[in-house]
């Protein structure tokens, strides 16, 4: 089991986006400054269960998080910009905002990155 890190602040990362115009810098400061964010890390873009379950499900429920004053769902993967931007258009989610960790920067100042590299996966971030 994971350590419980409740009160821990959210490190300073910039993101690398791909959008429809090209590269776009986001940072944590942008992401989570202000806001009550709801944040859910998946080991790797569109794998079967994280784009059958977990994905879906979370895009289902944002009018229920926004009722309970959420301000944005984020969905973060250690996967680069390009990845990113074509699963959540594969996953029709406009309801999340999908957040590129290609270098797993942001999962391993969290303490939430976990090497697969036995089964040929690399570095991911833990659910």
């Amino acid at each position: 089991m994971l350590p419980n890190r409740e009160g821990q602040k959210v490190p300073k990362v910039a993101f690398r986006t791909r959008t429809d115009e090209g590269w776009l810098e986001v940072t944590t400061d942008q992401l989570f400054s202000g806001k009550t964010v709801v944040l859910f890390a998946l080991p790797g873009a569109f794998t079967p269960t994280c784009s059958s379950k977990h994905v879906p499900r979370f895009n289902e429920l944002a009018s229920v998080f926004r009722q309970n004053g959420v301000d944005d769902i984020l969905c973060l993967s250690v996967n680069d910009g390009f990845i990113m931007k074509a699963w959540k258009k594969d996953q029709d989610a406009e309801n999340i905002t999908f957040i590129p960790d290609g270098n797993g920067e942001f999962s391993e100042k969290m303490g939430l990155l976990v090497d697969k590299s036995q089964l040929g996966f690399g570095k991911r971030s833990w659910r």
